[in-house]
Formats: structure tokens, C-alpha cells, sequence
């Protein structure tokens, strides 16, 4: 018997992707000014909404497929885009599945562009310098695996994309779990950065916060904001993460959103570099989910 389990469910939908014929034939452009909405919906899933209305959903994540390392209280909820895209082949990154969307990027290198919406995916590696980490994760993935995670001859999931989104006439950068340290022909194919998705918790999971310092210094942008990390109604605690409180501590300036959504417009952007934390805040009802899930 086949196994019809096996591999991406898309074909089990009932819905289509006529939406994008429609679209496809309009003149967008991504350069052109407008509001941008930014939504989180915990770990490091972010869905950006172009001016013409044109989603993408980046990172969204799941439980370890083995059943034995449950980070969240069930795996995410379904959540219907235009285009999904995901930064590397880490289960709190990856869940295409959980995507009803007409367009799916796996790790993407290049770049894609559909109505206003441009993305470029830039090869890089994944953070391995674990040094400043609650848990040296590299030393315990050598120890139970046998495998040396370090670059260049890493394993396939220790690779990572920078994807950069561009919309809105913004440069939106979701960083993954990028190495700090990248080679300078990275920096440059980077180039102006808008806005910037960093990973920062107080466990200092993916890299030391010194590490997320040095990134802002080098990119200079306007609003940066963190993920990664442990939110109670959301993340269990056996992820290790904690929340970003310590870290936020020593910005300069910070703003706690209020709601998991926010618009961004290239002219009402701050002058200078500001931290902007959407906390516990969720896209989606994070009670019923749970309630869900242990039925």
C-alpha cells in the first residue's frame, strides 16, 4: 500500500490558486510606497501583507517529528498565504505544511518576485557557536550524533537562508538562524536593511546577545524584532528558551507592541534604530489552540 502520508499534503486541499491568476497579470511594483502589516505568530513565523494585500508567511513551525522533544503545545495552526517560505530545515522553522498557500519556498537562493512582493534568499550557514548559550547545543549534538555541525561540511539543516523581503518600498531581512559572523560577500549581497527579524532570547539559544548587538551595529536598521523565544501560552519549557527581557533591557530604545499586528510605512520609519517586541502576542487564539490540541 502507498504511503499517502508521505511527503507535501497539498494535493489533499480544496482550494486553488485562483486568486494568483488573477493577480498575476497586474502591474505591482515593490518599490512603490504603502502600509505593510507585520503579524507574529510566536517562534519565528512572521507573516508580512504587502499594500496590495499579497502574503507571505516566513518560518512557521511544528514539534520535532521524532515525538520526543515537544518545544510547543502542538504543532502550529494552519494558516492560509499566498507564498511560504522557510529559512532552513529546523522544525521550528520549516512546517510548510501548516501552510495553505499557493506558493511554497524551501530555503529559497535566488530570487522571486510575484505583484509587489520581491524575495531573495541568500546561502549562508546556520549559528554554531553556542559558547554564550544556556546549553552548549553543539557539544550535546556531537555527543548523541557523532556529527561536527561547525561550516563549512555541516549537515544540510545547519545550512540557512537570509531571506529578504521587499514590499512597501522596504527591505524587510528575516535572519533565521544566520551565523553572526558571516563572510563579507554575504554582508554585501545584504546590503540596506529596513527592518530586521533577529533571534534573541536571555538563554541565548541561537547566539550570544553580544552577537545580535554586532548584527544591528552592521546593519544599521530602523526597526528590529526579536524572536525566538519562549512564550508562556505558546512554548514549552522544555525549548530552554526564556523570554527577551535582559536582552531588551539594554537597548536603547524599545517598543512593547500592543497587538500581534503592526503596519509599517517607509515614511514613518524612525530615524534611528529602535527595538519593537511583540511579547506574548500571537496572531492566532492561542487558548483554543491549546484547548485543541489536548482534546
Amino acid at each position: 500500500m502507498p504511503n499517502l502520508d508521505a511527503g507535501q499534503q497539498t494535493w489533499r486541499r480544496d482550494t486553488n490558486h485562483n486568486r494568483m491568476i488573477e493577480l498575476q497579470g497586474k502591474a505591482m511594483d515593490p518599490t512603490a510606497p504603502g502600509s505593510v502589516q507585520i503579524a507574529y505568530f510566536g517562534s519565528s513565523a512572521f507573516r508580512i501583507t504587502s499594500p496590495e494585500g499579497i502574503s507571505v508567511m516566513v518560518d512557521p513551525w511544528r514539534n520535532h517529528p521524532s515525538g520526543k522533544w515537544d518545544w510547543y503545545f502542538a504543532d502550529m495552526p494552519e494558516v492560509a498565504v499566498d507564498i511560504g517560505v522557510s529559512t532552513h530545515a529546523h522544525f521550528d522553522h520549516d512546517a510548510l505544511e501548516r501552510l495553505d498557500a499557493h506558493v511554497l519556498l524551501d530555503r529559497p537562493i535566488g530570487r522571486f518576485g510575484f505583484g509587489d512582493v520581491a524575495i531573495s534568499g541568500i546561502a549562508d550557514k546556520h549559528a554554531t557557536d553556542s559558547s554564550t548559550a544556556t546549553y552548549d547545543f553543539k557539544a550535546i549534538h556531537y555527543r548523541f550524533t557523532g556529527v561536527d555541525i561547525s561550516p563549512p561540511d555541516n549537515p544540510r539543516s545547519w545550512d540557512n537562508v537570509l531571506v529578504t523581503v521587499e514590499t512597501g518600498g522596504m527591505r524587510i531581512l528575516h535572519w533565521g538562524d544566520n551565523r553572526h559572523n558571516a563572510p563579507e560577500a554575504v554582508w554585501d549581497m545584504i546590503g540596506d536593511v529596513d527592518i530586521v527579524f533577529l533571534p534573541a532570547d536571555d538563554s541565548q539559544h541561537v547566539m550570544g546577545n553580544t552577537m545580535v548587538d554586532e548584527i544591528i551595529a552592521r546593519l544599521q536598521p530602523k526597526i528590529v524584532i526579536p524572536h525566538h523565544y519562549f512564550i508562556v501560552d505558546v512554548t514549552q519549557r522544555q525549548s530552554t528558551l526564556l523570554p527577551p527581557d535582559q536582552w531588551l533591557a539594554t537597548q536603547p530604545v524599545v517598543r512593547r507592541l500592543a497587538a500581534p499586528e503592526v503596519a509599517y510605512t517607509k515614511e514613518a520609519l524612525p530615524s534611528s534604530t529602535e527595538v519593537h517586541c511583540f511579547g506574548e502576542h500571537v496572531a492566532f487564539d492561542a487558548e483554543a489552540w491549546r484547548i485543541a490540541a489536548s482534546d
